[in-house]
């Protein structure tokens, strides 16, 4: 009698672990709650130093962020967690304050969704910011890139301007990468959400916006054109 061929069992992936650093407990049970039925491990912090402690301690894929925390405010625990190493972290804002936005992208905040949120586009959010970590440089990425008087490293993601290294947050990068490797190129938001952020649902245009503020406070206001009614382009025409 033939031997029953046994199935083959896939490699398993390993189980990504998210932080959530949120002090209304409805809304960080209903946002765990909706990450753990997705396959994530998925921690709960209450406060700011507590966030601060937990993320040092467990090293998670993703940090969930709540702007307002007691004890330290979210921009101070972005800071913070961001000095000890680089991590994707996602804000949650129940202000829609377009200054507030830009300073939380400016300490290392990767994206942001303004409250209330579905927990839905939520998790959209999250896994693509994975996939965004996940992604594999192509062979054509090595390299500089030259913006006016920026240089970029696109092997070692540094960016420095008239010999200054300039600070900028992974997202920030990619998007200053995008732009430089198309001079000239008028790109829609929607095009920068889904190849960027890899958004592919439109939603999002005004992460775009604040990140395009974010990076011209660093690296000046003649940095990225804006076109206005279509989108955004830096540099000129080849």
């Amino acid at each position: 009698m033939p031997a029953t061929a046994l199935p083959v069992t896939p490699a398993s992936t390993p189980t990504r672990t998210i932080l959530v650093i949120e002090d209304e407990v409805t809304i960080a049970e209903a946002v765990a709650a909706r990450l753990r039925s997705e396959g994530y491990a998925v921690e709960i912090v209450g406060d700011g130093p507590g966030g601060v402690e937990m993320c040092a301690r467990l090293r998670p894929d993703l940090v969930i962020l709540d702007l307002m925390l007691p004890g330290l405010d979210g921009l101070e625990v972005c800071k913070q967690i961001q000095r000890e190493r680089p991590v994707p972290v996602l804000m949650l804002t129940a202000r829609d304050s377009e200054t507030d936005l830009v300073v939380g992208l400016a300490v290392g905040a990767d994206d942001y969704i303004t409250k209330p949120f579905s927990t839905r586009e939520l998790t959209a959010r999250v896994q693509a910011l994975l996939r965004r970590v996940d992604r594999v440089p192509d062979r054509g990425d090595s390299g500089a890139l030259h913006l006016r008087d920026i240089d970029i490293d696109v092997e070692t993601r540094k960016v420095t301007q008239s010999e200054d290294e300039i600070h900028l947050t992974p997202t920030e990068f990619d998007l200053l990468t995008f732009l430089a490797k198309r001079p000239g190129r008028v790109l829609t938001r929607e095009q920068l959400l889904g190849e960027v952020w890899g958004y592919r649902d439109g939603s999002g245009a005004r992460t775009v916006d604040s990140h395009v503020r974010a990076l011209r406070r660093k690296l000046g206001a003649d940095t990225i054109r804006t076109v206005h009614g279509v989108g955004y382009a830096a540099g000129d025409p080849e």
